[in-house]
């Protein structure tokens, strides 16, 4: 499948500019058939031993496509249901408290922000400094790095001196898996969480954990469940498994993971490779032309987020909406932010550069 065909695979590029997955990506024609087909199974055959089979087996299949996606084997994947769900279950598991100290950016998302404000509530110092300043911020005293990949905000980077801090890097992948190359053993972090519904394109409610190997033994698994033990008909005595596993959510429905199997069939069909490169130059392209607009453009790397500023943020985001270019204000700042995937053309920025 070529890219040109990529984007037939998503009805609503058929009418609008859809400009956001930053947020919610597309949904491929082929996630909704999908979702039909289980949901009519459960509907016609009932939910029993057959029906849990099934699941379990979609849990495979995703699991594996997720590890492919970001270069580790399959027994260091758990799914959860959200980036903050992933980055909220290795922050509680670590135990810290009075004496430790996690470095974060002052430019994090709610989703990071409420485990770090969790953190806080145990004693935990939670020192915010600059983004670009997150590396050189590490101290004696630190214990770990809490941050994310790609800034939510403006589409920069992590300073990749991460990768030599010493210490644990927990690393807020929503903006990154699936819209960049991610290597997690490159990246040398401790844990990696993820979204499924954003550049995957997945279903709402599903995303992914990478935990190290070594790191698995300083993260107790917080409210685990069936997935997560190695024999769960031992009552009291059963154990967890050793694999990131254990740190799967306790349930996700099963046509919520068809939804998602299939969208990344639909990503993979076109090449991964080619998805993951196309979507940030077409970015660049935008920031370059928004420039010689005259609007000024956040700082930004070679990502799929472009942000720039605008005097009335949401009036903008509404007029374009209404003009079917859909794009996000981000609260609290005077920017609006554009998402560009690999599924976007050269008509959808024009669209939107006409409009501004």
């Amino acid at each position: 499948m070529t890219l040109a065909a990529l984007r037939s695979e998503f009805p609503i590029l058929e009418r609008v500019a859809f400009l956001n997955a930053g947020t919610d990506g597309p949904v491929p024609r082929a996630a909704q058939e999908a979702a039909a087909r289980e949901v009519a199974g459960e509907v016609e055959d009932g939910r029993a031993f057959a029906h849990f089979e099934r699941r379990l087996a979609l849990l495979d299949e995703l699991r594996a496509g997720y590890a492919e996606l970001v270069g580790c084997p399959v027994d260091d994947m758990a799914l959860t249901t959200s980036t903050s769900e992933g980055m909220g279950k290795i922050l509680a598991g670590m135990d810290l408290g009075p004496g430790d100290e996690i470095v974060t950016s002052d430019s994090e998302h709610p989703g990071l922000l409420g485990p770090l404000l969790a953190a806080k509530q145990l004693g935990v110092t939670v020192r915010a400094v600059p983004f670009a300043q997150l590396a050189d911020a590490v101290g004696p005293g630190t214990t770990a790095v809490a941050c994310s990949h790609v800034n939510w905000h403006t589409g920069e980077l992590a300073p990749e001196a991460l990768a030599d801090v010493g210490v644990p890097v927990i690393l807020d992948g929503a903006q990154s898996a699936g819209a960049i190359p991610v290597d997690v053993v490159k990246l040398r972090c401790a844990a990696y969480a993820a979204a499924g519904q954003k550049w995957l394109c997945g279903a709402d409610g599903t995303g992914m954990l990478y935990v190290a190997p070594e790191f698995r033994e300083r993260v107790r698994a917080i409210a685990p469940g069936y997935t997560g033990f190695a024999d769960a008909s031992l009552g009291l005595e059963s154990e967890l498994k050793s694999e990131a596993a254990r740190y799967d959510t306790p349930a996700l429905a099963r046509e919520m993971v068809a939804f998602s199997v299939a969208s990344l069939g639909v990503l993979s069909g076109a090449g991964m490779a080619d998805v993951l490169a196309a979507g940030p130059v077409l970015a660049a392209g935008l920031a370059e032309r928004l420039e010689a607009h005259g609007r000024a453009v956040a700082p930004r790397d070679h990502t799929t987020l472009v942000a720039f500023e605008d005097p009335d943020p949401e009036p903008t985001r509404d007029r374009l909406r209404d003009q079917g270019i859909v794009v996000r204000n981000l609260p609290g700042t005077q920017l609006v932010r554009v998402s560009v995937g690999a599924w976007s053309n050269e008509d959808d920025l024009e669209r939107l550069l006409a409009a501004l």
